[in-house]
């Protein structure tokens, strides 16, 4: 299907205004008659109005420029014929799935459903929570009835936060709906916006499947990258070298290893596995993969220190630095970040690691870890320096990066990023 001419007729309404919902909010504005953008955070909103996208992933001129109605006041959703709910689904300390914004969204769409409006899930999910868990909760909410006043839709998010080839507009939409008409109805809403066209999912578990399994999949790779990692660590061969030339068989997956975090890739296979144990299964490749990956903050740490001991340099008042701190480079994404737990597992061994990151906000860092975010002038005659995030700040100023070790430092190039050559002679350098 291919974005059509005509504007939309549909009247939308986007709950949740972050990476995923900001997008889709401001493409939807481009094509409805009546498009509104709803955050809980006051801030947030007035941030945007302010052209302002923290995120980074809208620009100040297409805020400028979108008609999209900005609002943090739940009157404004009235008269909405369709609802796209794109708040998180996170995990609790257990691991388990975490509804709760989900509920809460469900709570605040409901009272100003209509007879014939549409709730759209995009937040992760596993198969059946949309209509298990939304339906209900929008029952409660609303006095309507699932299926017969209302109706369900599901259609998840493909957005990669700092991607600027794989976008909403490029990646086929999966969508799927309660029933014929309403798939029709989501399909048409998407379509108008989605330049790649879509896929009719069979049902609304179906695509809930998709999707989950989409992030379980890569998981389950970059897990078995690490295990790998581990084992040629301990055979004292480069594991980027294997890599390489595995890779030239044509069939070989490249998939590389490190730290897994970000909204989906480390959260989503939970939602996954947590619905197999409630249908009686008790996953095993799953889990293995989640727990390999969860321990690579760890793994890495003790590295360092191991490396440091035996490059001769004193763990008493050593001097750390760790570069980086969002989930992946470029972006200032810190959800489920995991280089948190490298500086968590330094810290049980008495070292006060340096932490830098030049996209992070750092009241944000502090809120949601409790880390402080260093000046860069402090990174001075370090005994050991950690680039978990090759940022390209980072890597445009490689010569002075690599100037702030002691002769005889650590290097953790975490990804590889730098190149053999670059390497001072006297620094002892590793990646995974």
């Amino acid at each position: 299907m291919s974005i059509g001419t005509s504007p939309l007729s549909e009247r939308i309404a986007i709950i949740g205004l972050g990476y995923v919902g900001l997008p889709v909010a401001i493409a939807f504005a481009k094509v409805a008659e009546h498009a509104v953008g709803f955050d809980i955070s006051q801030s947030r909103v007035e941030e945007l109005k302010a052209a302002h996208d923290q995120t980074g992933e809208i620009s100040r001129e297409e805020l400028l420029e979108t008609s999209l109605r900005l609002s943090s006041d739940p009157q404004s959703l009235s008269g909405a014929s369709m609802f796209i709910l794109t708040v998180p689904t996170p995990v609790d300390d257990a691991h388990r799935p975490d509804f709760k914004p989900l509920l809460s969204a469900c709570e605040t769409v409901g009272p100003h459903l209509k007879h014939g409006a549409i709730v759209v899930v995009e937040s992760t999910v596993y198969p059946g929570a949309t209509e298990e868990v939304c339906g209900p909760a929008l029952e409660r909410a609303s006095g309507l009835k699932c299926g017969t006043d209302f109706f369900l839709g599901y259609s998840p998010e493909r957005i990669n936060p700092g991607d600027r080839e794989h976008r909403l507009e490029t990646i086929v939409k999966v969508v799927s709906g309660q029933d014929d008409a309403t798939l029709e109805r989501v399909a048409a809403a998407y379509g108008a916006i989605v330049h790649a066209g879509v896929h009719k999912a069979s049902s609304i578990r179906v695509a809930e499947a998709a999707k989950v399994i989409e992030n379980t999949q890569r998981d389950i790779n970059i897990a078995l990258m690490n295990e790998l990692s581990m084992i040629f660590e301990r055979l004292d061969i480069p594991t980027r070298d294997v890599l390489a030339a595995a890779g030239t068989k044509w069939n070989f997956l490249r998939f590389f290893p490190g730290l897994v975090g970000g909204h989906c890739i480390g959260v989503d296979p939970y939602y996954l596995t947590a619905k197999a144990e409630q249908v009686g299964y008790q996953p095993e490749v799953i889990l293995a993969g989640r727990r390999i990956n969860d321990g690579m903050g760890r793994f890495l740490a003790r590295k360092t220190i191991k490396l440091m001991v035996s490059a001769g340099r004193s763990l008493t008042g050593a001097r750390i630095g760790v570069l980086g701190l969002a989930f992946k480079e470029d972006v200032p994404d810190l959800r489920n970040s995991k280089v948190p737990d490298v500086i968590d597992e330094m810290r049980s061994f008495g070292l006060a690691p340096l932490l830098h990151d030049p996209h992070c906000n750092a009241e944000e860092a502090r809120h949601e870890f409790g880390l402080e975010i260093d000046d860069l002038e402090r990174f001075s005659k370090l005994d050991a320096l950690v680039l978990a995030v090759p940022h390209r700040a980072y890597l445009d100023r490689k010569s002075e990066i690599l100037k702030m070790l002691v002769d005889g430092g650590v290097l953790i190039d975490l990804k590889g990023a730098l190149a053999p050559e670059d390497i001072p002679a006297g620094i002892l350098c590793w990646s995974l």
